[in-house]
């Protein structure tokens, strides 16, 4: 990132001013204005969304009956944010239902071996080529929307009839061009921080959805669960 820029996100850090209280108005300033545009955004994104979310959802909640997993993928942050959604689903904590979900830029052997040895674009189409299956869903996250491999593990899983959920910036980028993905959810914005964030509440609040849909756990399960073995767990 330039110095210009920089100084456009944190103006503080190149004041020339000594003095402390202006730099402190500053510093509240630009966390202010930071605050209000992902307030905003998150009210365009549920004014525009909250009805497609909730059918995502049921959808999801559908899979899960059925037997099916959740694929998590992207790429650098949004990598990270593949990875936070996979454990929200599968150890959310708090007593909520555990759900099958998995990151796949987790496994680092994997990983290198499909980059070193064909190439980045196929790193998460061969995972899902290998253990996807008609009842599983597949989410994938991009700031851009253009990231190659994101674009061909979403044409891999909707061959296999896997539920398809894509996680964009901007104006969705070549995400929005693909018929492979079911549920597209664009955050309309030009800053990285930003769509991030959004993407976050996006995947939080899907997952409270999709919890409700599958509605509490029976008392036989809850049994199962409390009796599974030590070491097991």
């Amino acid at each position: 990132m330039s110095n210009g820029a920089m100084e456009s996100l944190y103006p503080f850090l190149y004041s020339d001013t000594s003095d402390l209280s202006a730099v402190l108005a500053q510093v509240r300033a630009s966390t202010v204005a930071k605050a209000g545009e992902i307030l905003e955004l998150r009210r365009v994104i549920s004014e525009r969304d909250s009805a497609r979310l909730e059918r995502c959802a049921q959808e999801t909640a559908d899979r899960f009956t059925a037997g099916g997993r959740l694929f998590a993928f992207g790429n650098g942050g949004s990598a990270t944010d593949a990875q936070q959604l996979a454990t929200l689903f599968l150890n959310p904590g708090g007593g909520a239902r555990a759900l099958p979900a998995f990151a796949l830029a987790n496994d680092t052997s994997v990983v290198t071996a499909l980059c070193n040895d064909i190439g980045v674009e196929v790193v998460f189409a061969r995972q899902l080529a290998a253990f996807g299956g008609r009842n599983d869903i597949a989410v994938g996250l991009s700031t851009s929307g253009n990231s190659g491999n994101l674009l061909r593990a979403f044409d891999e899983a909707s061959r296999r009839g896997m539920l398809t959920i894509g996680l964009a910036g901007y104006d969705g980028g070549k995400m929005a061009e693909l018929d492979s993905i079911d549920h597209l959810f664009v955050a309309p914005s030009a800053s990285v921080h930003r769509i991030q964030e959004a993407q976050t509440t996006v995947y939080q609040v899907l997952w409270e959805l999709t919890l409700a849909a599958l509605g509490p756990l029976s008392p036989l399960t809850i049994r199962k669960v409390s009796h599974v073995p030590r070491h097991t767990r």
